[in-house]
């Protein structure tokens, strides 16, 4: 069987770390693959790891802007992938309108589909995009001959709304590097004082459905009630750093208590999950996030928002609250902090929850079930 990955619009954050993680922990000889082909840009392909049943495939047109990129998509893959003699086409992007059959793709993004997570952006340039892509992904799954979903939460919202055969879909979730550093001590509330406070640790980009602004506030009334707490906000800088800096601005004008250190590579961000206490996630958006499954394989206890997937992807292992509400994240946090068992609790329960999300499965999953579409899709002869 020879496969083409079509990654025309795979350029960053998660759509990236799923292609280099699934190819580099994937054996699909052992299912009979002869061939991967693998289309995309020169910066992507740099990042994924050289395999013998692995051609990647530099098209220059796969550099440049989106126009050209979704052109190469519509006109393109399609000739290629037909003189390459390709069995199926995958396309991780959740974009599946080349015309090849069959195809795979993927649902990635769950903002198109949530009006009231979508509406935060107000009156925009992001708005109208996410409205087109909600029209565009429908149209792709439902022509698409095999659709991957990443959690439970986005199959059943998703297929509701796009109105799709289930039949055709399955639920494969991302993986988590089992190779980050642990955790080793969890302190005793005892030890925590102003100078050495209970360090909160909350790593995502800054948009409005991420809700920094709410966790400041919270963290603002627990210093207010006495707690030695201090929050490090980490993420690339997007539409809401103007009120999370007025948000900080207004409770924490000297920044005593709360910084923001804008975007850190993998390893900075690693050093700081060890050097934190607590690992909070306060998004009311996600598909799954791989930020929520790092924060579990560090080994710190995780208090999360109780919206979207975040319950189904961690389980018992962490603590809830409303990210609307500041009053229940307050009460969330302030629960947590003073309690170093319940911490430890958490902490082992989180890490041993990450166990049940590996790179190793996630592509065997895959390549079998791309394999299945394959063999079970009725095609016309293709000149």
């Amino acid at each position: 069987m020879i496969l083409g990955i079509d990654a025309f619009n795979i350029k960053r954050g998660g759509g990236v770390t799923h292609l280099v993680k699934f190819l580099a922990s994937a054996n699909p000889e052992i299912l009979g693959y002869k061939k991967v082909i693998l289309w995309g840009s020169l910066d992507l392909l740099s990042k994924i790891e050289d395999k013998p049943w692995l051609h990647k495939v530099h098209e220059p047109i796969l550099d440049k802007s989106l126009i050209y990129r979704v052109f190469w998509h519509k006109f393109i893959v399609k000739k290629r992938a037909i003189h390459l003699k390709c069995d199926l086409l995958f396309l991780p992007g959740g974009t599946a309108s080349s015309g090849f059959s069959p195809s795979v793709t993927m649902s990635r993004n769950m903002l198109p589909f949530e009006w009231a997570e979508l509406l935060r952006f107000g009156c925009s340039y992001q708005t109208i995009k996410f409205i087109l892509l909600r029209f565009i992904q429908i149209n792709s799954f439902q022509k698409a001959n095999g659709l991957i979903f990443l959690t439970r939460y986005a199959k059943e919202k998703i297929s509701k709304i796009a109105k799709l055969d289930i039949s055709k879909s399955t639920i494969i979730s991302h993986g988590v590097d089992n190779s980050l550093p642990k955790k080793a001590i969890i302190r005793n509330f005892s030890s925590f004082d102003n100078k050495n406070p209970c360090r909160l640790i909350y790593v995502s980009h800054l948009s409005p459905y991420k809700h920094q602004p709410n966790l400041v506030k919270a963290v603002s009334r627990l210093r207010e009630e006495g707690v030695p707490v201090s929050l490090l906000l980490i993420g690339p800088s997007e539409s809401g750093v103007f009120i999370l800096n007025k948000t900080i601005n207004n409770v924490d004008p000297g920044g005593e208590f709360i910084s923001y250190i804008g975007e850190l590579d993998n390893e900075q961000i690693n050093n700081n999950y060890l050097n934190s206490d607590i690992c909070v996630f306060a998004s009311s958006c996600e598909n799954m996030p791989n930020i929520l499954l790092e924060g579990m394989e560090s080994g710190l206890p995780i208090v999360s928002s109780n919206m979207g997937p975040m319950p189904e992807i961690l389980g018992e292992a962490g603590e809830y609250f409303d990210p609307l509400d500041v009053n229940d994240i307050f009460n969330a946090l302030y629960k947590v902090i003073i309690s170093s068992d319940l911490r430890k609790k958490m902490a082992s329960s989180s890490l041993k929850r990450a166990d049940l999300y590996t790179w190793e499965d996630c592509s065997s999953k895959t390549f079998s079930y791309l394999k299945d579409v394959a063999e079970n899709t009725y095609t016309l002869p293709r000149v």
